[in-house]
């Protein structure tokens, strides 16, 4: 029997193991196959919220968050791409970091159309595998429309400050819970799992939610 599993992802576009930790999980719902009907929903975090228009070199940017040298940003690099690689993620090179809060406005407004999770994926492919700018809102409108969305009402959305407010309540609700890195993925709005967890982790623990279900 199929049972229901509601699946809340709180991350960030700009955050490679939310990435890793997408693909992870849905490799493992996959292979769950019919046992488990899964309701994914994406919800905001900004690991960079003061991020200017223009962004910045991410070396820099690391360097002066978490004290990196280039050569262990690099090493971590190559480490995220065969994690990637292993579920099916390509990255690319991402030389820059940019500010995201007008992609999760546009995530916010895919949910109402139905078409979150393939706008989410559009994104992350389109700044860690492409490269491109998630601010910028020709990349934003590009990835609507190959998600199935309306161009043209993707650019209104964007125009104004549509669905502000509620990216900014959303992202204080995850901090109020003690969120304070992403990717953190709520099953069934009780068990939190942290990070860009294997796909055997992801499998286990959706197994043993059903199992208690």
């Amino acid at each position: 029997m199929t049972q229901p599993l509601r699946v809340d992802f709180v991350s960030d576009i700009a955050c490679p193991w939310c990435a890793i930790g997408l693909s992870s999980l849905q490799l493992a719902l996959s292979r769950l196959g019919q046992a488990v009907d899964a309701q994914i929903v994406m919800h905001p975090f900004e690991l960079n919220p003061r991020m200017g228009p223009d962004g910045e070199d991410i070396i820099d940017y690391l360097g002066k968050k978490y004290g990196r040298t280039p050569a262990q940003i690099a090493e971590t690099q190559t480490v995220i791409r065969e994690r990637g690689a292993s579920v099916g993620f390509a990255f690319g090179p991402r030389t820059r970091v940019y500010n995201t809060f007008d992609a999760h406005r546009l995530v916010h407004w895919a949910g109402i159309k139905g078409r979150q999770l393939p706008l989410k994926l559009a994104l992350l492919r389109a700044y860690h595998s492409e490269g491109k700018d998630p601010s910028n809102h020709d990349v934003l409108v590009d990835a609507a429309q190959s998600a199935g969305l309306d161009g043209a009402e993707a650019r209104d959305v964007l125009r104004g400050a549509d669905y502000a407010d509620e990216v900014r309540a959303e992202e204080r609700e995850y901090q109020t819970m003690g969120i304070q890195s992403v990717p953190a993925i709520i099953f069934n709005q009780r068990y939190l799992v942290s990070g860009g967890q294997p796909v055997e982790a992801f499998e286990q623990v959706i197994q043993q939610i059903l199992a208690e279900a």
